[in-house]
C-alpha cells in the first residue's frame, strides 16, 4: 500500500518531512492542526496553540494519547515495540513467571516504547529547525536518538530472556 505525503506550500510554518502525516489518517488531536480536504496539513496560530496550556487534566491525557496515536500510526518500530511489548507480557502471563519478573518485563518494554517516543519527538524538532537542508549536526542528533533506542531495546531482549527463557526451555520441552 503507498501512503502519499503532502505538505501546504502556501503555509509560512513548514513541518519538516518526518512530522507529515500520511493521507487518509485522521489526526485532529492537536489544536491548530488540521487536514485539508486534500490532505494537506496545515497549522494555525502556531503560537497561540504551541504555547497554550491545557485547561483540565483531561485535556492533558488527550494530547498525550494523541502523540502516542501520531507515534502508532506513523512509525513503524513504534509498532515494533508495541507488537514486542505485547508478546513479552503475554508470554509471562502464559507462563506464569512471578509478578516481580513481570513487572521487570513491563516496565523495560515501557522504557523501550519511551526512547521511541523520545526519538520521534527529536527528529520532528530536528526536521522543523533544518528543514530540507542537510546539517551534520542534525544528523548525529538523530542518530545519537535511534542509538538510544537500540540500546533500550537490546537491553529489553536480554531482560526479558533472562526471565522467560528459564519458564520457557522446561515448558518446550514437554511438548
Amino acid at each position: 500500500m503507498k501512503t502519499n505525503f503532502h505538505l501546504n506550500q502556501s503555509s509560512p510554518h513548514q513541518l519538516g518531512p518526518s512530522s507529515l502525516l500520511p493521507s487518509g489518517l485522521a489526526f485532529k488531536s492537536y489544536p491548530g492542526l488540521q487536514t485539508s480536504s486534500t490532505t494537506e496539513l496545515k497549522l494555525h496560530s502556531p503560537r497561540q496553540s504551541a504555547w497554550q496550556v491545557a485547561p483540565n487534566l483531561f485535556l492533558s491525557f488527550k494530547y498525550a494519547w494523541a502523540g502516542i496515536c501520531y507515534a502508532f500510526g506513523t512509525q513503524r518500530n513504534f509498532r515494533i515495540h508495541a507488537a514486542m511489548t505485547l508478546i513479552a507480557i503475554s508470554l509471562g502471563l502464559f507462563l506464569q513467571v512471578t509478578g516481580v519478573a513481570l513487572a521487570i518485563v513491563s516496565l523495560t518494554c515501557a522504557l523501550v516504547m519511551v526512547l521511541e517516543l523520545l526519538n520521534t519527538a527529536l527528529e520532528s524538532i530536528v526536521d522543523l529547525t533544518v528543514g530540507q537542508s542537510y546539517h551534520i549536526l542534525a544528523k548525529i542528533a538523530k542518530d545519537c536518538a535511534a542509538g538510544a533506542v537500540m540500546v533500550g531495546a537490546m537491553a529489553a531482549v536480554l531482560v526479558a530472556s533472562f526471565i522467560l527463557l528459564p519458564s520457557l526451555v522446561p515448558f518446550l520441552l514437554t511438548l
